[in-house]
């Protein structure tokens, strides 16, 4: 898909530069940078809705749960 955007000069600079220098076309460098960006915050969304679903919770785990987890650990071989 053909797309015509604009950015400031510098950043088209950069970017031509950063293009060259890593030996690829420069639409293959903007689909990267976009999928980059796209994963980088779709990563930060997910972080910030578990975030607000564990901000009720209990810094410290339940005292059955811990020694349960200690009792797991003693009966593992590794």
């Amino acid at each position: 898909m053909k797309l015509a955007i604009s950015i400031p000069d510098p950043l088209h600079k950069a970017a031509e530069r950063a293009a060259r220098r890593m030996r690829v076309p420069r639409s293959q460098f903007y689909a990267r940078a976009v999928e980059a960006y796209l994963r980088q915050t779709s990563a930060k969304e997910i972080t910030t809705r578990l975030n607000e679903v564990y901000a009720g919770e209990p810094a410290v785990p339940d005292e059955f749960l811990r020694e349960a987890a200690r009792a797991t650990l003693k009966r593992s071989k590794w």
